[in-house]
């Protein structure tokens, strides 16, 4: 607990007890009296998430494996907030588990489901600009409900988190919306011949009684989607990467010796990452390999996921494995250093991966920016028709596994980067992109921030330029290549299926393989 945490919760609760005016008293009746809902901040994309009335400064999550990924962990979340207005209740954003007690401030709570909504009222009602600590015991499932993807994900020997978008809550209760980032402390118990890893850095282990307890904390902010607990039968491999950051990769013991010669690649990706946008963001950074089939990869702060079968399937082309690796890693700036203020803003993480993941490929293996641009500027047209423009997607579908990943946020979305390039030069793009993880480091930004930053280096009002390339129904003509046209659609086969075409430098069906 922070020495203000600790030195405010006594001094709080003595001068609530003893004197509330009896104003107060009547308005916590009165909204004591509305039966508990569902809160959300309003995301256009997922409005039910998050919650308003606080600021979570920080998450302690302890975890007990029992050694069977089909049955529950037991789990008790500490979540230490400050309040920004007063507050009778508390929802945190939690399903898919059973809670067995609440407390807030040390004080037994009430609790109540309500939608995806665990509702929370203390004894004491919370004043404006107050801390609170509210700590909730509590299972969390690692089973999937039918047709709900995310949370947890089984693998050959223990578990794994992807959280990304909206599925944290299913793990944790949480404010379960990335503009509210806070520090994060695991305890993950699990028994004796199981790793248990986490983001972070490690902060020991202890063993009894045939288990062991890791415990890992995070030394920057993390929103909700990138928390990473995996537990497995895992080796974990470490390796010094640029200016002496620990690099710390997790993977499958079995495996370990064949796959070190991708791990090995890691510090010179960083170091190429480093050359482009400045210094890495965080304390250490790593692989974690699991044994798992999800369709993806995920760029879990400080650890991402990959499924191993992408390094031992001889089918990926090795630039092309590569060139993920980078992907993954140049989100721990885009998106993990700097986090979407709304989910309408994921074009600015899923561009600039696929930006640099193209890049890397154009410099170390000689596949054509130019080309893969090109290609995408043909079929842009369709994916804003399927997805819509990049920065004003449209809403996920319910039960739809791809939910709002579609092309139109990673390569099109690349393409609106390009097209600047093309628009106000390379030297002026590239202190764009150092100057937008520098200020934002460690912080939140929006559409309007990034349109802001390059209008202001470009020296000229951009607004024009980003209106059309961001939320245009039609992509606008590619600046300095006027012979760039839209592709005709998809052709279909016999059966009426849609024959796919060829459309960037990556190998055909890869476009899932990407986090």
């Amino acid at each position: 607990m922070p020495r203000t945490l600790r030195s405010r919760l006594p001094r709080r609760r003595r001068a609530l007890t003893g004197t509330l005016l009896a104003s107060a008293v009547s308005v916590c009746l009165l909204a004591a009296s509305a039966p508990p809902a569902a809160l959300g901040l309003g995301d256009r994309l997922y409005p039910t998430l998050g919650n308003p009335g606080y600021d979570v400064t920080s998450y302690d999550l302890s975890l007990t494996y029992s050694g069977d990924n089909s049955k529950p962990l037991r789990a008790v979340t500490t979540i230490d907030a400050r309040t920004t207005r007063d507050l009778d209740r508390i929802n945190l954003d939690f399903t898919h588990g059973t809670v067995d007690s609440v407390q807030v401030d040390g004080l037994p709570a009430d609790f109540v489901g309500a939608g995806e909504d665990l509702v929370v009222t203390p004894r004491i009602p919370l004043p404006e600009q107050s801390w609170v600590r509210v700590t909730v015991h509590h299972t969390s499932d690692p089973v999937s409900e039918k047709g709900r993807d995310g949370g947890w994900v089984r693998t050959a020997d223990g578990l794994a988190m992807a959280n990304q978008a909206d599925a944290a809550h299913l793990v944790f209760p949480c404010n379960d919306h990335p503009s509210d980032k806070a520090m994060y402390t695991f305890h993950i118990t699990a028994p004796e011949g199981y790793t248990a890893v986490a983001n972070g850095l490690p902060a020991g282990v202890t063993r009894t009684g045939g288990s062991a307890t890791w415990t890992y904390r995070t030394r920057h902010p993390m929103a909700t989607e990138l928390a990473q607990v995996s537990i497995g039968r895992s080796a974990v491999r470490r390796r010094t990467g640029p200016h002496g950051l620990p690099v710390r990769d997790v993977v499958p013991a079995a495996d370990a010796k064949a796959l070190e010669p991708w791990l090995a690649r890691t510090p010179g990706q960083i170091a190429w990452m480093e050359s482009k946008v400045g210094p890495y963001p965080f304390e250490t950074y790593g692989l974690l390999m699991a044994s798992a089939t999800t369709g993806f990869e995920l760029e879990t702060q400080t650890l991402s996921l990959f499924e191993k079968e992408l390094f031992t399937d001889p089918a990926w082309p090795q630039w092309y494995v590569e060139s993920v690796m980078v992907h993954e890693l140049s989100h721990q700036w885009f998106g993990d250093s700097v986090s979407p203020r709304s989910w309408s803003d994921l074009w600015l993480n899923e561009g600039h991966a696929t930006w640099y993941e193209a890049l890397y490929a154009d410099e170390t293996a000689h596949k054509s920016m130019d080309a893969r641009m090109k290609a995408a500027y043909g079929a842009s047209d369709g994916w804003r028709a399927a997805g819509g423009p990049p920065a004003l997607p449209k809403p996920p579908k319910a039960g739809q596994k791809v939910g709002i990943f579609r092309a139109n946020v990673y390569d099109g979305a690349a393409l609106v980067l390009y097209a600047l390039r093309q628009e106000i030069g390379k030297d002026a793009f590239e202190r764009v992109e150092r100057a937008w993880v520098h200020d934002h480091r460690d912080s939140t930004a929006a559409t309007a921030d990034f349109e802001h930053l390059a209008s202001t280096v470009a020296g000229r009002d951009l607004s024009a330029f980003f209106q059309a390339w961001l939320y245009g129904e039609k992509t606008p003509p590619m600046p300095g290549h006027p012979d760039w046209k839209q592709a005709p659609p998809p052709a279909a086969d016999k059966a009426g299926r849609t024959v796919k075409a060829a459309t960037s430098a990556r190998p055909a069906g890869a476009g899932a393989a990407r986090g």
